[in-house]
């Protein structure tokens, strides 16, 4: 078995390019690190291109026995300790990682869900990694993002969707306003969370919805604003005015889940 042990291999230097955003989206390829994600990846049968493993870390029983059988059937590269090290991107690394071939370049939006999730300008990573997440639990499989969004494969994001990355479509739209025109001539109605407005998201008929959650700090764009056929706010009994975008992401979404169970 040949160990790579250079940190001049061009393999090497493929993988620790990949931690920028412009190669990532020239080569379609992304990297997912650690025994939960690459479990995820290969029961949502993603596209595993590679998988890295540090030499020592096979013989150690840190990854399980049944998914070393299941790695075994894709392509294995093996390096030093000193080389997974110096291409991880965690603090404690597992010894693993994977190098993910991206299938959502000529992504079609979905119109049979009852709601669609846009992202306009949403800037931090975690918040756009917990959105994802939240996405998933709800059983929807696409989500809007706008061009000035955080790059939904920084690994951060990647890492805090805790294998959502796998099973949500992610939408990538150069002009937000020109996609949530084309989605409201498709019988949705355009949803955003605002302070200027008594109308509560309890009262809002989340069925045929878009729902828009703007930038952390401006909140969504003006010109979307003003497409918008509702604005809500959501009901707060303390003195703070706004919530973390993900958290009202929360909120919004899960009024979504009470009404389709009640």
């Amino acid at each position: 078995m040949q160990v790579i042990s250079s940190k001049d291999n061009e393999f090497i230097k493929h993988i620790k390019k990949l931690k920028d955003k412009k190669y990532r989206d020239i080569n379609k390829e992304f990297i997912i690190e650690g025994i939960k994600l690459l479990k995820e990846a290969i029961e949502e049968n993603a596209n595993i291109k590679q998988i890295v493993i540090c030499d020592n870390c096979e013989n150690s029983d840190i990854i399980p026995k049944d998914l070393m059988y299941e790695i075994a059937k894709y392509q294995c590269i093996y390096v030093t300790d000193k080389i997974f090290s110096s291409i991880s991107d965690v603090n404690t690394p597992q010894g693993i990682l994977a190098i993910i071939g991206r299938n959502n370049e000529e992504a079609e939006i979905d119109y049979s869900q009852d709601i669609i999730v846009a992202l306009d300008d949403i800037q931090d990573p975690g918040n756009l990694g917990t959105i994802l997440r939240t996405v998933d639990s709800i059983g929807l499989n696409q989500i809007l993002v706008s061009k000035g969004t955080a790059d939904s494969y920084n690994p951060k994001v990647v890492r805090s969707t805790m294998g959502a990355i796998f099973r949500v479509n992610i939408i990538e739209c150069d002009d937000l306003e020109k996609t949530l025109k084309e989605v409201k001539k498709h019988k949705f109605e355009l949803v955003i969370t605002s302070l200027q407005t008594e109308n509560s998201i309890y009262d809002v008929n989340f069925n045929k919805k878009v729902v828009v959650i703007g930038n952390e700090a401006n909140g969504v764009s003006q010109k979307i604003q003003n497409m918008a056929d509702v604005k809500a706010r959501i009901p707060m009994l303390g003195k703070t005015e706004s919530l973390n975008a993900s958290i009202a992401t929360g909120i919004v979404l899960y009024e979504y889940v009470r009404q389709k169970i009640k």
